[in-house]
């Protein structure tokens, strides 16, 4: 077995044995690994603490043929303000849910997981209303998925925006509407979280149009992936 150092956020864990867990993280240099932490449900366990989901963690693991096996762990960051506020709690869970589902075991992905990192500290930062939907958006873009906004994506009119299709990729207009009905504001938002306003647009108050922009983008991460996501509806 091979030694290496790696970065990693806790996604899920699950019990093994009496005092073992497998620890699925996100990691800078390998995407996806699921670990075995030896011991860590031992009251006297050496870092059972640090390997709890979401907390962002310095690793040393030795590689396995399916499960790697963690030696060390340093907590980077724990995410107090996160775990003392119960609705950012629930946030942060639909962050880990929808990166546990595109992330591939064993294939880096270094911009998931500084994206997930960055997630959690603006989440830390602020709960603001649009911050999981953005990172939902964010995410479909990453993934190659970035919705046509500016044009019909039926026939190029670029007036008359007025409604959001999936399975063409992106807004259509009156004459070729179908789908759901998008409205102006929520089209603005959009184009601002994808266009290079997304501080700007984390600043919105809730209300009707950023409540349109969340159902959207839990309709459309679900589209992408297929099947439906147990935290999308406790947070959106």
């Amino acid at each position: 077995m091979r030694l290496y150092s790696d970065h990693g956020v806790v996604l899920r864990t699950i019990k093994l044995g009496e005092a073992d867990r497998i620890v699925t993280l996100i990691t800078e240099g390998r995407g996806k690994v699921r670990a075995v932490a030896k011991g860590v449900r031992k009251t006297k366990s050496r870092f059972g603490g640090r390997l709890e989901p979401m907390t962002h963690v310095a690793l040393q693991l030795y590689e396995g043929r399916e499960l790697d096996t963690i030696t060390q762990a340093e907590t980077v960051d724990h995410f107090r303000t996160i775990r003392d506020d119960l609705d950012r709690v629930a946030r942060a869970q639909s962050l880990l849910e929808v990166v546990d589902q595109v992330a591939q075991e064993r294939q880096a992905n270094p911009a998931l997981y500084r994206m997930l990192v960055g997630g959690l500290r603006a989440l830390a930062a602020a709960n603001a209303p649009l911050l999981v939907p953005a990172f939902f958006w964010k995410l479909l873009a990453l993934e190659g998925f970035q919705p046509l906004l500016d044009q019909c994506a039926s026939c190029g009119e670029t007036d008359d925006l007025v409604a959001f299709d999936f399975e063409e990729g992106g807004v259509l207009c009156i004459r070729d509407r179908r789908g759901v009905a998008i409205s102006p504001g929520a089209l603005d938002l959009l184009r601002r979280i994808l266009g290079g306003g997304l501080a700007a647009a984390l600043n919105e108050p809730a209300g009707p149009s950023t409540a349109e922009v969340s159902h959207l983008a839990e309709a459309a991460l679900e589209h992408h992936l297929e099947r439906r996501l147990k935290s999308l509806g406790t947070v959106l």
